[in-house]
């Protein structure tokens, strides 16, 4: 999971740049990016114009089903999870009723995309840098208080990452799920970021690849390492938690040690679950319009079908929701990543491009003193 975290680093900075590079903005001013475009104008630009068109619509398609998935059923399955565990567990009132919790979500987040009232929108981008510092504080509270079991738990997790034990899946496991964890957590490759990247307000677009390069250094190397640590340290995996799964671990794992904590997790989550759909109700609509068109009809029928994902994804399994998340993520690297390889040229002249502008500004400010 680490080492995809490294590697996204530079497949985030290319498929940013290349957002940035072929971004569209509209009439209205509303910007449209991301791999539909980068794909179709890129690859045009290189002369295989029909290869371009091809893998800009099949990911255009993919991008849709995992809008669905990964960025709405999988984020509110986890958040109605934490909800159960702090309520009582199997005894709480929502366990058997996941879906109320998801309905409650789906109007929230509809009110947002639909209703186009922004502040529950912004009211989450701005608690969620406050709950992402709170959840690191945590996780760094209890390794300070298990500081001397720290080399032990690096040293179990790599034992167990290169044994060859079928059973716990060993070094080909590993592999497999670090790749998918790594990868789901920091989307480097996939193309849903460039979609939100290009976005940005700048004429330089290697700038927007270097700043987005740092997303999956702080998610996927720090947040998610710390996790697993904590996770180890604690004890709280394998057979000591027989059944439990996804968020249900980590909050266990917290809980052994701040009592309290589920809570804030619960919180935390939730309000990353709603940014995250948010987000991705977004990329998705994007992905949407440039197969079905920009009619209202067309972009009203999309948002009432991802809300009514989010009532569905909490009541489903968590086995079946990943399932279908891993899918659909991995199926948009496909399109995307042949792409970003045929488009490196490019990528690279960007760069250079931006080294010698910020060459240039550096000389005058030098000259100024």
């Amino acid at each position: 999971m680490v080492m995809i975290g490294f590697l996204g680093m530079t497949t985030k900075f290319a498929e940013c740049t290349l957002g940035v590079r072929y971004r569209e903005i509209d009439g209205n001013g509303k910007v449209h990016g991301g791999p539909m475009k980068y794909l179709t104008k890129g690859l045009a630009e290189q002369g295989w114009a029909k290869l371009g068109k091809f893998l800009g619509v099949s990911f255009a398609f993919l991008c849709i089903g995992a809008s669905l998935g990964g960025g709405n059923m999988f984020q509110i399955n986890q958040a109605c999870s934490q909800f159960i565990e702090i309520s009582g567990g199997a005894d709480s009132l929502v366990a058997d009723y996941r879906w109320v919790f998801g309905a409650v979500v789906a109007v929230l987040v509809a009110v947002v995309i639909i209703g186009g009232i922004r502040r529950i929108a912004n009211v989450t981008a701005r608690l969620v840098p406050l709950m992402c510092l709170t959840y690191i504080l945590g996780a760094l509270t209890i390794l300070a208080l298990h500081i001397t079991e720290i080399p032990s738990a690096i040293g179990l997790i790599i034992s167990q990452a290169f044994t060859p034990d079928a059973y716990v899946g060993g070094l080909i496991g590993a592999l497999i799920v670090g790749i998918q964890r790594g990868t789901f957590s920091n989307e480097a490759g996939i193309g849903s970021a460039p979609i939100a990247h290009s976005a940005v307000k700048t004429s330089k677009p290697a700038s927007e690849g270097i700043v987005a390069l740092l997303e999956p250094f702080i998610d996927t190397i720090v947040v998610c390492s710390l996790t697993a640590l904590v996770i180890v340290i604690t004890g709280s995996f394998g057979e000591n938690l027989a059944g439990a799964n996804g968020i249900a671990v980590t909050s266990k794992a917290f809980a052994s040690v701040i009592t309290w904590f589920p809570f804030v997790l619960f919180i935390a989550v939730t309000l990353f679950a709603i940014s995250t759909m948010i987000s991705w109700s977004y990329y998705g609509q994007q992905a949407w319009t440039t197969i079905f068109g920009t009619s209202r009809a067309s972009e009203l029928f999309y948002q009432l079908l991802f809300c009514a994902c989010i009532v569905v994804g909490s009541a489903l399994s968590l086995g079946a929701v990943t399932d279908f998340s891993d899918g659909m993520l991995l199926a948009m690297c496909f399109p995307n990543l042949i792409g970003v390889y045929f488009l490196l040229p490019v990528v690279k002249q960007e760069l250079i491009a931006f080294q010698s502008h910020a060459a240039a500004i550096d000389a005058k400010e030098l000259s100024k003193d």
